[in-house]
């Protein structure tokens, strides 16, 4: 059968009527140049390498288009991926280049910044410290925290090698035992003070705080204030330098501790040269309960 060039011939046209119109919308929008902020994709970082330090979250990107297109982008849309291959421990620079920023069909990235990054890698490790737990408020008169167990009693913590080097132990989110009268036990939450280094898998905690009925009472008025974890090459001192300590346990024990028996401590890791106030510690024992600290804070100069 020949070929009718004017078959279906309405049909035709309404094409090319269509296709008239789309041509003439399209080629009647303004092409729009944007700025905005995207966010930086970090891909493909090397097994035992992390990054540390402050590092960019966002870019400035420019991105040209109709402005139909660039009216419709979403959070999302534009993304820069910087691939870190080829990293190494150490500062390292890596480019940033048009051609690194996803963005949707009809839309053209044409700049980035900051044309280079600079990134810090370090290696990751891994080491296991005690769970802390940690403790609020005071019981009812007459009564008194005794034992503290936390279940588990060790965690694995991963992160940079620097982290973990002054990572000295993991806490629990706080016990409530305000007015208590009972024991007290919870299921609470395990995290590391230092953010750069975390769990080496999500885990929660079974912690018991016995409340016992107060007995007997000992006053330690002058127990030395000891600093841990001080930075080498680095001085410290307590203002004041001593406190006073009540505890509360059983007569004949608490008769038996020798003057040492009490210990308080301030913790300094992670600190400079500076002034600040920190909290006072005394460590858990299972002979006695701490009743009463005079002051609970000092004024710590380190120089």
């Amino acid at each position: 059968m020949a070929y009718n060039p004017f078959g279906h011939f309405w049909l035709k046209a309404i094409a090319v009527g269509i296709a008239v119109l789309l041509w003439f919308a399209v080629g009647g929008e303004k092409v729009v140049e944007r700025s905005l902020r995207a966010p930086l994709e970090m891909q493909n970082i090397p097994d035992g390498l992390e990054v540390v330090g402050d590092s960019a979250s966002t870019v400035d990107v420019r991105v040209r288009g109709s402005s139909t297109v660039l009216g419709q982008l979403v959070s999302g849309d534009v993304v820069a991926v910087l691939d870190l291959g080829t990293a190494r421990p150490g500062r390292r620079l890596f480019h940033l280049a048009p051609d690194h920023v996803r963005v949707p069909f009809g839309v053209d990235v044409t700049y980035v910044g900051p044309g280079t990054l600079a990134l810090i890698f370090e290696r990751s490790g891994l080491k296991r410290v005690p769970v802390v737990p940690s403790v609020d408020g005071q019981p009812a008169a007459g009564f008194a925290v005794g034992t503290i167990t936390v279940d588990p009693a060790e965690v694995d913590v991963v992160g940079p090698e620097s982290a973990l080097r002054d990572l000295t132990q993991a806490v629990t989110e706080p016990v409530e035992v305000a007015g208590a009268t009972v024991s007290v036990r919870e299921t609470v939450t395990i995290g590391v003070p230092n953010s750069a280094a975390r769990l080496k898998m999500p885990r929660q905690g079974r912690v018991l705080v016995e409340v016992v009925a107060v007995r007997t009472e000992r006053l330690f008025p002058s127990v030395p204030v000891r600093m841990q974890n001080l930075r080498a090459g680095l001085s410290a001192t307590s203002s004041p330098s001593n406190v006073a300590v009540t505890i509360r346990g059983g007569e004949e024990v608490l008769k038996a501790l020798p003057t040492d028996a009490v210990r308080a401590t301030v913790d300094l890791a992670g600190l400079g040269v500076g002034r600040y106030t920190l909290p006072v510690r005394i460590p858990v024992s299972t002979s006695f309960a701490i009743a009463r600290l005079e002051p609970v804070q000092v004024q710590i100069t380190i120089r």
